[in-house]
């Protein structure tokens, strides 16, 4: 029999807007400034603000927040330029804060 259920989704905490799928997580291993966070390889309806350098747990990163597109919350942020080679993995992707996206559609 042929599975009907749709993918699994992940939304903004405050609005339900679906911003990722469980299918895109790389990792659920990261750490964010307020607890766990998943490193995702695509994100959608969200809204990339302005690129900035961070030193992070790993090292220096240009990075940039991620909002919801609907609400306008902080979900994370994307790396966009990692400098250390082992980090350079990282680059393109988005890291969600884990209490700020909720199942959706499971």
């Amino acid at each position: 029999m042929a599975d009907l259920a749709g993918p699994r989704l992940y939304g903004c905490y405050k609005c339900q807007n679906h911003v990722c799928c469980h299918d895109d997580i790389v990792s659920k291993a990261f750490q964010a400034s307020r607890g766990r966070a998943f490193l995702f390889s695509h994100a959608t309806n969200v809204v990339v603000g302005p690129k900035e350098d961070r030193h992070l747990i790993t090292g220096l990163h240009t990075v940039a927040d991620v909002h919801c597109c609907d609400c306008g919350e902080v979900l994370g942020w994307k790396y966009v330029k990692a400098y250390e080679e082992l980090q350079k993995y990282k680059e393109g992707k988005f890291v969600l804060e884990k209490f700020k996206i909720v199942k959706v559609n499971w």
